[in-house]
């Protein structure tokens, strides 16, 4: 059992929860439990697709400062391995995923969307990576994946910064994907995600491994890596059910079983 993350599955669609009132600071133990949950949805066959979801009041407002605050660099040292750890296994599900942001997503709590394949923000939203107001830099992946999405020099800005932007603002530079009026954006969330269940889901393993594995190489590679991906679907029976139903009864009917 877990206290502050739950795994929550409906119709196919996992939803990892955060909860630690009041504004979900991501301490330890709740990055540990994290870690824990995004197993879990990558494993589990009943789940197609996966929200990140902080409640209705807050997605997550940042990492737990006063833990932080007594470490020392050796400590420091040994921890951050577990601050990064945490986002790379949500960035690691090999299923769609899609961060519901409602309230603050600020540091951790911004580095922890910016894990998932897509981000629907609430209109009231703020996002940001203040940690250049305690004297650090985003530790949890923010450097690497913000410049990744929204250009390095729009990361910069942010990081050296540390300035909050609002919902649209974060649309119009990439950061996140949409904005909903807060009462729906969860709702809007677990609807993209709907769409997935029942669907080719060794193909969309496939197009995310080539889209996460390509943007950290050469072009060349990363064709490479589309070539191998899109080859080895012709093993499957998905690829056989999609194409016999595409030339039998037109696009969009095939019935897909995972395999």
């Amino acid at each position: 059992m877990t206290e502050f993350v739950r795994l929550e599955v409906t119709d196919g669609v996992g939803t990892i929860r955060l909860d630690r009132p009041k504004m979900n600071a991501l301490n330890a133990q709740l990055q540990e439990e994290l870690s824990a949950a995004a197993k879990e949805a990558d494993a589990r066959d009943d789940v197609a697709a996966v929200v990140l979801f902080g409640g209705e009041r807050v997605f997550a407002a940042g990492a737990d400062v006063k833990e932080m605050a007594t470490m020392s660099h050796g400590e420091m040292v040994k921890h951050a391995h577990l601050l990064q750890a945490f986002t790379r296994d949500i960035a690691a599900i090999s299923k769609p995923t899609v961060t519901a942001i409602t309230g603050f997503a600020l540091g951790g709590g911004c580095e922890l969307a910016l894990a998932t394949d897509v981000r629907f923000a609430a209109d009231d939203a703020k996002l940001g990576q203040p940690e250049i107001l305690l004297g650090i830099i985003p530790g949890a992946g923010g450097t690497q994946r913000l410049a990744r999405l929204v250009g390095p020099a729009k990361a910069k800005d942010l990081i050296f910064t540390g300035r909050f932007v609002d919902a649209h603002e974060a649309l119009a530079i990439g950061l996140v994907d949409q904005v909903h009026p807060a009462a729906d954006v969860y709702a809007q969330a677990v609807s993209w995600a709907a769409q997935f269940v029942g669907g080719p889901r060794l193909a969309l393993r496939a197009a995310k491994n080539a889209v996460d594995r390509g943007i950290e190489v050469d072009l060349q590679t990363g064709l490479e890596i589309e070539r191998v991906e899109f080859s080895g679907l012709f093993a499957t029976d998905d690829r056989v059910a999609g194409m016999t139903s595409f030339v039998e009864n037109g696009p969009g009917k095939a019935t897909f079983t995972g395999r």
